[in-house]
């Protein structure tokens, strides 16, 4: 019966190389040491495993059914062992399968093309993509269900500090309000623009509280407390709702934007959503998960100025 210490990898090795070699003598001259050093090795391991691992052949020895048993996991043992290690190197090659979610634009303009990067420089790299909203994400990184959320705040909402994650900066991008096309164009201060709606139903996130704190905050400058009738998880959606009248909400500029909807500018202040890439504290330093940051965050460097973001799919 195994003891509570469980085995030492040494020994695991020196029984691996018996059951291949097929004699003591010989794992001692693969080892560089005595042909004595290995039978101690070796009923040291048989008094952990609490069952004899050898018995005699003649003048040599052979392993027992227990033994061959415990050589055949110390192939699995080992090989994982080393593939930890390995994966633990920072000079090695990356390797690995990465947990990722996110909000549906984050995944597509920043981590798809990463991911087609990865396939054909890193193929030892996998990733596997849920979609999430950011509270959603944030818990799975709290509860180590992910190795990197794609997450996002805005300015006028930020998030709240949390020294058990480490944030990145990757994009920003600006928002407006939208509003019936035919509505006329305003071109004034965000509260300005807001109080014209005062009397209008507002249509917010279903599944996050960051662009209603935005809407509640401007509301709040303007002097009035904004009805929330609609709450919609898609920006297509939401624009459906504008077009058919039956509000007005916050969409980014940049975004793709329907017939029948106009994007009224908002500025002091201006609303500006954050994307960030998330990880726990403390996993930097793992080769796979440091290249996927690094793509990440020079991927977008270059796109930062114009970079369109939505919270939603």
């Amino acid at each position: 019966m195994l003891n509570n210490r469980g085995m030492d990898v040494r020994r695991l090795e020196t029984l691996l190389m018996l059951s291949r070699l097929g004699s003591m003598r010989a794992v001692a001259e693969e080892m560089h040491t005595t042909t004595s050093t290995v039978s101690q090795q070796i009923a040291a391991l048989a008094r952990e495993a609490g069952t004899p691992l050898i018995e005699p052949d003649g003048r040599r020895v052979r392993l027992t059914p227990a033994g061959r048993r415990l050589a055949e996991h110390a192939v699995t043992i080992l090989a994982a062992l080393e593939a930890a290690r390995l994966d633990l190197d920072p000079a090695a090659e990356p390797a690995g399968t990465l947990r990722v979610a996110g909000f549906g634009t984050a995944i597509r303009r920043s981590l798809l093309p990463v991911v087609a990067r990865l396939a054909d420089d890193h193929p030892r790299v996998r990733v596997r993509i849920h979609e999430h909203e950011t509270d959603e994400a944030l818990a799975m990184i709290t509860a180590d269900d992910l190795d990197l959320a794609l997450t996002y705040d805005f300015n006028l909402a930020p998030a709240a500090p949390d020294r058990t994650v480490v944030s990145r900066p990757l994009w920003s991008a600006e928002w407006a309000l939208g509003v019936p096309a035919t509505d006329p164009h305003t071109d004034a201060d965000a509260p300005t623009v807001f109080a014209r709606y005062r009397d209008h139903d507002w249509i917010v996130n279903s599944r996050g509280l960051a662009d209603e704190q935005v809407v509640r905050t401007i509301a709040s400058m303007a002097g009035f407390d904004p009805l929330i009738t609609h709450r919609s998880d898609s920006l297509e959606l939401l624009q459906d709702l504008v077009v058919a009248g039956l509000g007005v909400g916050l969409l980014p500029v940049a975004g793709p934007t329907r017939p029948g909807v106009r994007l009224l500018p908002l500025r002091d202040p201006a609303p500006v959503l954050r994307c960030y890439a998330v990880i726990r504290t403390g996993r930097t330093g793992w080769p796979p998960l440091a290249l996927l940051l690094r793509l990440l965050e020079s991927g977008m460097s270059d796109r930062a100025s114009s970079a369109s973001g939505t919270p939603s799919s």
